[in-house]
């Protein structure tokens, strides 16, 4: 038997290449790790341990998956990111001042536990869950 130890990678898939790269890389700070083809459509990005996959709808890869996401084909219900330590307010001080809708921090059971985390949109509707402990 063999056991998980973390997510390795996730892939989202986009029409809206440019506003996923700025939401993962410019907004939450993950740093392309990687970069295929144009053809092949793939962007990798480094979130801590794991990779976040960015596929284009019309590339290679993407293709695969039929149309582009929607609001009622999303491609994920939503994934977890866990941040280094830092407050809440900082948090959502961050994403405001880059025009990202917030809510409030509720408690949530995660791989560390339970803790605080808040849920935020990308350019595609995915859902993301930011989590920090302190």
């Amino acid at each position: 038997m063999f056991k998980v130890a973390g997510i390795d990678h996730i892939v989202l898939r986009t029409s809206k290449l440019a506003q996923m790269l700025h939401f993962y890389r410019d907004i939450l700070g993950c740093e392309v790790e990687r970069e295929t083809s144009k053809e092949l459509g793939l962007i990798q990005l480094r979130a801590g341990s794991a990779l976040i996959d960015i596929v284009t709808v019309d590339g290679q890869i993407g293709r695969k998956g039929g149309g582009p996401p929607s609001d009622k084909d999303n491609n994920l219900d939503h994934f977890c990111l866990q941040l280094e330590p830092i407050s809440e307010e900082s948090v959502k001080q961050h994403l405001t001042a880059h025009g990202i809708k917030v809510g409030k921090f509720d408690k949530r059971y995660g791989a560390q536990g339970y803790g605080q985390s808040i849920y935020i949109q990308d350019p595609e509707g995915n859902t993301v869950e930011l989590r920090s402990q302190i």
